[in-house]
């Protein structure tokens, strides 16, 4: 099975032109671009000899006929200024391996391009939906940033539906390659990651309440300033998780919200998300400790009042142990000693698609790490070698 990477590439240079802003991409989920990109990808899907298929929330499979097949793909939705590989990598990389699969004979390869992997509306919504991890009814309530709803947004596809969700029991398992979004690949030199493990993630709200004041007139020691609750929080937690996290974890304050928000006013509330991200479930549990006795030790030394949300989040997912193998020996003989094993601490559509069959993931290097940007980029040539290990180590799997 030989891929054709003059086709792959020109391919893949097609999709960036659809939704081309500069250097990036801007295909939000749903947006006219999004639709017109999924419409072209249906035309190369039946080009490829694959069967179109959309599902009722515009996931887009390139069925290898009625049988079972290994699932490809990864999404074609973009963030609002998105990078021009994010996604769309792994779904050309999957048709220009099923294309030369269909050529070679063999074996069956089918593409995917799920829908709203971005979170326009929510966290890989098309591919948790069709996995069975959220209900449809309960996606439709879903709302983007600017209003609108998940159901509104899936309603513009509505003409395109081929039909309803199909069963994963049909796909033998689903390999994704990726843009690794990070810069451990390119700041060694190495051409290809061989993911090990997708990361487990932990999300919640916490609020600390205190006075709003007078900026000029509170004396410092009297303050209940909600700020610089968050403040020492933060500075406190970097210390005390220095000694049970290991280089790939990360932990992450967003989403700061100041209450009343003025340049004169002591800040009377602070409410942020505390995010953090991990591949082992034991060092997320006691990241929780930490981070609930922290917040909590804070409060009571500056008599603040706490509040804290209910935690959502996703379990880490290990890669399939021969699905990893296969990877693995086809990075060496492809890129040999210049490739590694290595977690991704991204979430990706291989975190769905796991819970219904074994699931591989393959990176190739993003330069200076930018990813989410229109400065996303991946050297040619490391583009093609990530596609010739994803051949060669599907034609090993027969």
């Amino acid at each position: 099975m030989q891929p054709n990477p003059e086709r792959f590439l020109k391919s893949l240079h097609d999709l960036r032109s659809i939704g081309a802003v500069g250097t990036g991409v801007v295909r939000p989920a749903y947006s006219d671009k999004d639709i017109e990109a999924r419409k072209w990808l249906a035309a190369q899907f039946r080009d490829a000899g694959l069967t179109p298929y959309f599902d009722p929330v515009g996931n887009l499979f390139g069925l290898a006929g009625d049988g079972p097949s290994l699932l490809m793909g990864s999404h074609s939705d973009t963030q609002p200024e998105g990078g021009w590989l994010d996604g769309a990598l792994g779904v050309m990389a999957a048709l220009e391996v099923a294309r030369a699969a269909k050529e070679a004979g063999g074996p069956a390869i089918s593409v995917v391009s799920f829908q709203d992997e971005e979170g326009r509306y929510g966290v890989t919504t098309g591919s948790t939906v069709w996995a069975g991890g959220r209900s449809l009814a309960e996606a439709d309530k879903l709302t983007a940033s600017d209003g609108t709803t998940y159901a509104e947004g899936r309603a513009k596809m509505a003409d395109l539906v081929s039909g309803d969700f199909l069963d994963p029991g049909r796909f033998t398992g689903y390999v994704e390659m990726h843009i690794e979004q990070g810069p451990y690949l390119d700041t060694s030199g190495e051409a290809v990651g061989v993911v090990s493990s997708i990361v487990g993630i932990r999300v919640m709200e916490i609020t600390l309440t205190g006075q709003s004041n007078h900026a000029g007139t509170t004396p410092m020691h009297l303050r209940r300033d909600a700020f610089q609750g968050l403040a020492e929080f933060n500075q406190t937690l970097n210390d005390r998780l220095r000694n049970v996290v290991t280089p790939e974890t990360v932990w992450t304050i967003g989403h700061v919200s100041l209450t009343p928000n003025g340049a004169s006013i002591v800040p009377g509330k602070a409410v942020f998300s505390m995010q953090w991200r991990d591949g082992d479930t034991d060092r997320l549990k006691r990241m929780e400790g930490i981070i609930r006795e922290t917040i909590a030790e804070v409060a009571g030394a500056r008599g603040l009042e706490l509040s804290i949300g209910p935690m959502i989040g996703l379990e880490p997912v290990a890669m399939d142990a021969q699905l990893q193998s296969a990877l693995a020996e086809a990075a060496e003989a492809e890129a040999p000693g210049k490739w590694r094993h290595m977690p991704s601490g991204a979430l990706h559509d291989a975190t769905s698609a796991a819970r219904h069959m074994p699931v591989a993931m393959l990176f190739v290097p993003s330069i200076n790490g930018i990813s989410h940007n229109f400065d996303e980029d991946t050297r040619e040539e490391d583009l093609v070698t990530g596609l010739k290990v994803l051949a060669r180590a599907v034609a090993s799997l027969g």
